[in-house]
């Protein structure tokens, strides 16, 4: 079984990292920087500096795109993710967990697909020269997301590249069972929903059975808290600590 998991960012991008980081080391020893928009590290790396916290990084989620079919784009995406997985190196995080790309349209799915495959293989090259593990995320109910599926993991598995379990994402896809079966995930998202929405809800609070979830995680596993509102932080981590039955 897994250790005690921390908490991640995105319950306070509308403060600055600093007091998002202030207030998430009140209830735990690990976060996860979501770096983007007033937490990028390409900007405020040094505030990670001013906390005794250990840190997992969450890559941005706008502006970049591993699956773009436009080349130009494509390249940009991996560079940045290969500046912050430096980055990631100066204040010590484990885990880079990144998205596995998008795209729009429908007819350029499979030209999308093959970009994929070549950030992948970008990515690859990129963890020999780096420490932080770089992990790929399962995607959710929105269609036009690569990797709703396991299909990937063989693929993830031959390059050497991590597996970060969406449990929420997972089970808005109905995959959570299979992902839990073949899949080895480095790196865990804890979030809670009603099965249809994406509600970053609560652990405890909706449908999903965290129990088998946590028994199944390899005990090497990190894991974050992934909730909306950060007045389900407390009770997120309560309840992943078995200080609270589901009701």
């Amino acid at each position: 079984m897994m250790g005690f998991p921390g908490c991640s960012t995105y319950c306070l991008m509308d403060r600055p990292l600093d007091e998002a980081l202030a207030l998430l080391a009140a209830e735990t020893n690990l976060v996860e920087v979501l770096s983007d928009s007033l937490h990028t590290l390409f900007v405020h790396q040094e505030v990670c500096d001013s906390f005794d916290l250990a840190y997992t990084v969450h890559a941005p989620t706008t502006d970049i795109n591993l699956a773009a079919a436009n080349e130009s784009m494509r390249h940009a995406s991996v560079e940045v993710i290969a500046d912050l997985a430096r980055i990631c190196d100066e204040v010590g995080a484990c885990r880079l967990v990144v998205h596995p790309g998008f795209c729009m349209e429908p007819f350029l799915w499979q030209a999308s697909e093959q970009a994929l495959f070549r950030s992948l293989h970008d990515l690859a090259a990129l963890q020999d020269e780096v420490s932080v593990v770089l992990a790929v995320e399962n995607m959710g109910s929105w269609t036009c997301c690569h990797f709703r599926d396991p299909a990937l993991l063989p693929v993830l598995d031959d390059l050497g590249l991590g597996f970060v379990l969406d449990v929420g994402h997972a089970a808005l896809t109905g995959t959570l069972e299979t992902f839990l079966t073949e899949g080895r995930p480095v790196h865990l998202h804890l979030h809670d929903n009603d099965g249809v929405n994406d509600l970053h809800a609560a652990c405890g609070s909706g449908s999903i059975d965290f129990s088998a979830v946590m028994a199944a995680v390899p005990s090497s596993a990190t894991a974050v808290v992934e909730v909306l509102d950060p007045r389900a932080v407390r009770p997120s981590l309560d309840y992943l600590q078995g200080k609270k039955k589901r009701a």
